[in-house]
């Protein structure tokens, strides 16, 4: 089953670090969010992944072109005037990654359109470039399987962030209490199961997959939510980058399920 990533946006509520790069190339731990996620539904047996590109795709490209060379032990050498290079050690995963330019200015529904030729009538999974989760990936496609729908959404609890206010008339207060776990939200995570009937709800470039497809869909009685009450995280600013990076230093990210 191929597995697409949505990684074609300006990402400019980070444009600290995405004047440089796309968004999904941001580093944590050294290795891009984008690597992060594809280690997961690797860890799972997921290995054939579709990138949908579009703002600096030309970077995303670049790395993996050079991949197998960062991760190996090589001699080049120069001795009798030419450029030999010997492959000693690699650490590749087993990946097979197919990055296509989807537009700079396209909507999400649009990027997926845009590689239906390369899924065709394949069941596939999709999610975003900037989030990462715990979500176990096995128990999501058989959950997806057994309901038999077009799509199947992973669906986590979000904290409110702010106080919650009772107000009266007039604008008047009535009460005022902190945020509880109770005030949690379900939100849509991406990790998406989608079946190939989706392609018939995604007009155009100008397709944005979360609202107009989505909402025919549950008209439709076409989709569902799988609930994870475990860890997920979007990287939408510098601070929440940062919580990852502090999760990742102190050996606490509840991502990482692989050992390497």
């Amino acid at each position: 089953m191929k597995v697409v990533l949505l990684a074609g946006g300006l990402g400019t509520r980070i444009s600290e670090e995405t004047q440089l790069k796309p968004k999904p190339m941001i580093e944590i731990g050294g290795k891009p969010i984008l690597w992060h996620i594809m280690k997961e539904y690797s860890y799972y047996g997921y290995n054939d992944f579709i990138i949908c590109a579009g703002y600096k795709q030309h970077i995303i490209k670049a790395w993996f072109a050079n991949y197998f060379l960062y991760n190996s032990n090589v001699t080049f050498d120069f001795t009798s005037g030419k450029n030999s290079m010997f492959i000693h050690d690699q650490y590749c995963e087993p990946w097979k990654v197919t990055v296509v330019d989807t537009g700079l200015n396209t909507m999400t529904g649009g990027r997926l359109k845009r590689i239906q030729p390369y899924i065709q009538d394949e069941t596939f999974m999709m999610t975003y470039g900037d989030a990462v989760c715990d979500v176990d990936i096995s128990k999501l496609v058989k959950f997806h399987k057994k309901h038999g729908k077009i799509a199947t959404l992973t669906a986590v609890m979000v904290k409110q962030q702010k106080g919650i206010l009772d107000i009266g008339e007039a604008g008047a207060v009535k009460a005022f209490r902190e945020k509880s776990l109770t005030d949690s939200i379900p939100v849509n995570a991406g990790y998406m199961v989608l079946e190939p009937e989706i392609f018939n709800y995604l007009e155009n470039d100008y397709t944005i997959f979360e609202k107009e497809p989505l909402e025919k869909l549950v008209v439709k009685g076409e989709l569902i939510s799988y609930v994870h009450t475990g860890f997920w995280q979007c990287m939408d600013n510098v601070r929440e980058k940062n919580v990852l990076e502090k999760l990742l230093k102190e050996g606490k990210a509840p991502w990482k399920v692989w050992n390497m």
